[in-house]
């Protein structure tokens, strides 16, 4: 059993899952400044953040099954390599989708009600890379709704000053997306798949990421102002800029053999960071009351 459940893990890539999960839970460290949230909350909204993103991931899998068989660097994924059955797959998407379902359900119809047309995102984003070079925005953009859709459960309501945490995580995952599909660039452009690499060039797309790091590092420091949080936040402002910086100095047109490191190692950094922030804004918040 732990096996099967390992072999689904690797499907996923669940690690990855410290992305955008950090986002979710500063979100709700900060919605709780306005309104009160209980255990339950906290699971349903955990549960949903699982949910979607394991629907998302698997649907994504089975989507690009004959590109990811074709490409030597993703030859060896769970499915094209015959470990999980693509029926099993299948099996495993609708499961998950129907967990983001139900937690959002627990969390309120306004969450029920969106939650169809957030998971028509999640999964349409799977087929972006065969229209448009604007596909790494299209997946920033279907994460980015993880901080927005934790304030709503607990606010019931929509509030603008939480946008700029979803435009951070935005432009941050649109960014090392771009990064980490430098290394397909060359596939994509045999496949006829679309993707800035392929559009602009190696040096081109790390200019472009460059640019949306900068855009989310800015939005960081907004959220300083904007929630009047404490010195100790911009301090990890700080350390995120800094690992921006690392970031883009291990990738270069002339080596992307880094690139892995950068993609989860220094973005795990990132994601931890921000979180570490928030809560020990709200710590320091909480003494100082």
């Amino acid at each position: 059993m732990f096996e099967r459940i390992s072999i689904y893990a690797r499907m996923i890539k669940f690690s990855h899952t410290i992305f955008a999960l950090p986002f979710a839970l500063s979100a709700v460290i900060l919605v709780q400044r306005y309104y009160p949230i209980t255990l339950w909350d906290m699971v349903w909204i955990l549960m949903a953040m699982v949910g979607a993103r394991s629907a998302a991931m698997g649907f994504n899998r089975i989507v690009d099954i004959a590109f990811d068989a074709k490409n030597p660097r993703t030859a060896g994924r769970e499915i094209p390599s015959g470990r999980l059955s693509l029926s099993s797959a299948k099996w495993f998407v609708v499961i998950f989708s129907v967990m983001f379902i139900f937690a959002s359900a627990m969390l309120g119809k306004i969450c029920f009600y969106f939650s169809f047309p957030v998971l028509a995102i999640l999964l349409s984003y799977s087929y972006a890379k065969r229209f448009t070079w604007l596909s790494h925005l299209y997946l920033g953009f279907a994460i980015s709704l993880a901080p927005i859709g934790a304030w709503i459960a607990i606010a019931k309501s929509f509030s603008l000053p939480i946008s700029l945490l979803s435009l951070a995580l935005m432009s941050y995952i649109a960014g090392f997306d771009i990064l980490y599909s430098c290394q397909d660039k060359e596939f994509d452009e045999n496949e006829g798949l679309f993707s800035i690499p392929v559009k602009f060039g190696i040096q081109g797309a790390l200019s472009i990421a460059k640019l949306l790091h900068i855009f989310s590092f800015a939005c960081f420091v907004l959220i300083f102002f904007v929630f009047e949080m404490h010195i100790i936040y911009l301090m990890a402002v700080g350390i995120i800029g800094l690992l921006y910086m690392i970031e883009h100095g291990l990738v270069n047109p002339n080596d992307l053999s880094h690139i892995d490191i950068a993609f989860f190692h220094v973005n795990s950094l990132i994601s931890m960071t921000v979180f570490a922030g928030v809560m020990a804004d709200e710590i320091v918040r909480r003494l100082w009351s």
